[in-house]
């Protein structure tokens, strides 16, 4: 076989299989007997009981819950951690906290690839111990060198949910069908980092810091141990291939199979599509970015909230974990409007356009989330700044939380129904959105000392509206034109 054709049927099949695990088959005058045939297949995700659909959902969404809560539980703790490893520089204290999510930025990059490639469920279990390993060392980490690097390695093994589950979320059920479970799945992202300080707090004040990590470890733990043996693969390809595999022929719509073609090249394939969606595709590329300033302002925000509720209204380690309620209730709320709002604009807009339903559907949702979390920015930063009662910067982090949780789960939503490989694209944006995240809190400390914590807030509040306005707006009038210009988007392989 020539090389000319080796990357001809290369291509082909990548397309091919990713169009199997969204369940869709692109172009319909062009169906297999294979592709139909497995469409009514039990070995289907998306034909499973709806009942074993939710066992697998709620599975990935604990593990994208516990990984987030390692992002922030050590927070309240920072100053218990400082005292321990004596450190005095605020630059390296926030380090060790967000050289976690500096591994969410890098991990996504290799593991939602492999995910394509090798299925979705062994991805999550391996990283999963991976974090679990690194997270009891971080327990006994002998130097603040150690835990630093600890801290890393367990984020690139954290990384995992983030990276595949969406994918996983995809793969059982379809665009209009998704809504919720997508809720659940991104709820815990969102809402770990704001429930984990206010357990870490007490955990810090009653115990000692080295119990952050040793209680992380056991809920990392409990998550393998219902896991591994509930969890199945939901990666349609992955399926196919192990039937085929195990009724003795070959893999459909391709005449070479995995084994007889470059392991080097197939893997170069998948680890290079991040970068490349993100890079040159402009929907992803700008939706990321907003995503990843949303990302590192509440990053920011977890980091200073104890400085905050310690030093200015003097309450003690415990009791200052709880204002995390604060944004933790809007996530919530955010989450619930997303669902059955968004649900209901998105139905309007696909009945007004002859039922077919089109990804930014999502976006006029999206708009009142990015109208209302300036708002959130500006309320807490100035209430902070001025020493006002108490309540006032708890209930701006509400607000804050509330419109984040709404334009963070549009956008996972609309990269989700967009794009063909569903997890390379929730990937590009988790390395962006995470490089964001690490970065932010390492330069909050001298934004606020130079601005003020109102001045800080008001900057980024501006950021937000500068970022979050204009490109929804653009998105949704156009969204539909640019993905047809697309070769990496769902809509581009059906007019093929």
């Amino acid at each position: 076989m020539t090389q000319p054709h080796h990357q001809s049927t290369l291509s082909k099949e990548l397309v091919d299989i990713e169009d199997a695990a969204v369940g869709a088959v692109t172009d319909p005058d062009h169906k297999t007997e294979t592709d139909a045939a497995w469409e009514a297949d039990p070995d289907n995700p998306r034909n499973w009981t709806s009942g074993k659909k939710w066992r697998m959902a709620g599975v990935i969404s604990y593990y994208a819950f516990v990984s987030p809560v390692a992002t922030a539980l050590m927070a309240p703790a920072l100053g218990a951690i400082a005292e321990g490893y004596h450190i005095t520089n605020p630059t390296i204290i926030a380090l060790t906290l967000g050289t976690f999510v500096l591994g969410y930025a890098f991990g996504p990059l290799v593991l939602a690839p492999l995910s394509e490639f090798y299925g979705r469920t062994w991805v999550l279990h391996v990283a999963n111990l991976i974090a679990l390993v690194f997270t009891i060392a971080c327990a006994v980490a002998p130097s603040t060198g150690s835990l630093i690097a600890f801290r890393f390695l367990a984020g690139l093994g954290g990384a995992a949910p983030l990276a595949v589950g969406s994918g996983s979320i995809a793969d059982l059920w379809d665009e209009k069908d998704r809504g919720a479970a997508m809720g659940l799945f991104v709820l815990g992202p969102v809402v770990g980092p704001a429930i984990g300080p206010v357990a870490g707090g007490f955990i810090a004040q009653n115990l000692n810091y080295h119990w952050v990590f040793w209680v992380l470890a056991i809920l990392l733990g409990a998550g393998s141990v219902v896991g591994i043996p509930t969890l199945r693969e939901t990666y349609a390809p992955v399926i196919r291939a192990r039937k085929a595999k195990a009724q003795g022929r070959g893999l459909p719509n391709d005449d070479q199979t995995p084994e007889e073609q470059s392991l080097f090249r197939m893997l170069s394939v998948h680890l290079t599509r991040p970068f490349i969606i993100l890079t040159t595709d402009i929907i992803c590329l700008s939706l990321s970015l907003y995503a990843a300033v949303i990302y590192g302002t509440l990053y920011m925000m977890l980091v200073t909230l104890p400085d905050l509720y310690t030093n200015e209204y003097g309450w003690g380690t415990g009791i200052s974990g709880l204002a995390y309620i604060g944004p933790g209730i809007g996530f919530i709320v955010g989450t619930a409007f997303f669902v059955k709002v968004g649900e209901i604009v998105s139905t309007k807009l696909a009945e007004r356009h002859g039922g077919v339903r089109q990804p930014e559907y999502r976006i006029p949702t999206m708009l009142v989330g990015s109208l209302i979390m300036p708002v959130g920015l500006l309320w807490y930063g100035w209430c902070a700044d001025q020493h006002a009662h108490w309540i006032l910067p708890i209930i701006g982090g509400t607000i804050f939380g509330v419109g984040m949780m709404i334009c963070f789960l549009a956008i996972q939503v609309y990269l989700v129904d967009s794009f063909i490989y569903a997890a390379s694209a929730a990937a590009a944006a988790t390395t962006l959105r995470s490089l964001f995240g690490f970065s932010f809190p390492l330069f909050a400390d001298k934004t606020f000392s130079t601005l003020g914590i109102g001045g800080g807030y008001s900057l980024i509040a501006g950021l937000s509206v500068v970022l979050g306005w204009p490109f929804p707006i653009y998105i949704y009038l156009r969204g539909e034109r640019l993905r047809a210009r697309s070769k990496h988007t769902i809509s581009t392989q059906r007019k093929q």
